[in-house]
């Protein structure tokens, strides 16, 4: 996109009124671009940049089934292996008392939303939380009794996709026991951000935010304030990493252009889909739809980033507005970009 596609970008993010940025790369465009609007903080006039960290939530998702199959593809992770084997015993008791078959349920299920575990973030406990007591720190395992005292099975593992925060939360407990190492220091490794310059990039409360970067953004819904959040709310696997969107978008370019996997047939593991109802709109980590008639791998994080990957295209594009109640309007850019280079 030349220079005068820049400022049509500019001009179509002003439609938001809130700030927003967005930032496009990938072997399909000569050279990455990067857009934004609005202010980080208003009160301290700092301008809002496709620089500047904000909470992803669940677009950590990607980043957790990416490491899966990265274990996966180098034979320390079957996919196909019954979970009630791999939890934390106290986690797989929680869910048995539940009336989960763990015996059944098996990583690839809880990678593509398919274990039929009641999500714990749909609870009226939970909502109540992160509006009235933002301090309260979570543990994994709270997270998870809160799920299965709310509700047993929403389905048997592998009947239909059903989103599940809490099922990535499992994953998340998964990945640390079967690698000996903790999820952040892991996801950090395996998703080489350090060697692939994804300098934004970091874990809140298990690792130090990165040297010399700016204050996250503050991060709204209306004129409510999450910026103060305690990050445990969103923190084992579901969620957890903060970054700007230029690394989303970069990290987006990465995975499909062979920079973090061994083995094409990995890429393809990952976009497979199984058997169940709805199973070709996610897969193991990404949704897929069309935009037009171009498939686009894709996820969502709940504060209103969004990454996104054209394989016909080649281009990678991330997108963040500082106010979720936005975020369909920042779909609506971002898929205009992505149908103009189609």
């Amino acid at each position: 996109m030349d220079v005068d596609g820049a400022n049509l970008w500019q001009r179509a993010l002003s439609r938001i009124p809130a700030p927003a940025a967005i930032f496009a790369t990938g072997k399909g465009l000569a050279k990455p671009l990067g857009v934004a609007t609005g202010f980080a903080d208003l009160e301290g006039r700092r301008p809002f940049t496709a620089e500047t960290p904000v909470r992803i939530a669940s677009n950590t998702k990607t980043f957790v089934a990416a490491t899966a199959l990265r274990l996966w593809e180098r034979g320390q992770l079957d996919l196909d292996t019954p979970v009630a084997a791999l939890l934390t015993p106290a986690l797989t008791e929680l869910l048995q008392t539940a009336g989960y078959e763990t015996g059944e349920i098996t990583v690839r299920h809880l990678l593509s939303h398919s274990a039929g575990i009641f999500d714990h973030t749909g609870t009226e406990r939970f909502t109540d939380v992160i509006h009235e007591a933002q301090d309260h720190v979570w543990t994994r395992e709270e997270q998870v009794r809160l799920s299965c005292v709310s509700s047993g099975p929403t389905a048997s593992p592998g009947v239909e996709f059903r989103y599940s925060d809490t099922g990535y939360i499992l994953l998340g407990d998964i990945l640390e026991r079967v690698s000996g190492r903790p999820l952040a220091f892991l996801v950090r490794q395996e998703m080489r951000f350090d060697e692939l310059g994804m300098t934004s990039a970091w874990w809140e409360k298990e690792e130090p935010a990165p040297a010399g970067i700016a204050p996250r953004a503050r991060q709204f819904i209306g004129k409510e304030e999450f910026t103060a959040l305690d990050a445990s709310a969103d923190l084992f696997g579901g969620g957890g990493l903060a970054m700007n969107v230029r690394d989303l978008a970069r990290f987006m370019a990465h995975l499909f252009e062979a920079r973090i996997f061994q083995r094409p047939e990995t890429v393809a593991e990952m976009l497979s889909a199984g058997t169940h109802k709805g199973a070709e709109e996610y897969r193991l980590g990404l949704f897929s739809r069309f935009v037009g008639e171009v498939e686009v791998f894709t996820h969502a994080g709940f504060w209103g980033t969004l990454a996104c990957y054209s394989p016909d295209s080649g281009v990678a594009v991330a997108g963040c507005t500082l106010d979720k109640e936005y975020f369909g309007e920042l779909e609506r850019i971002v898929e205009e970009f992505l149908l103009a280079v189609a």
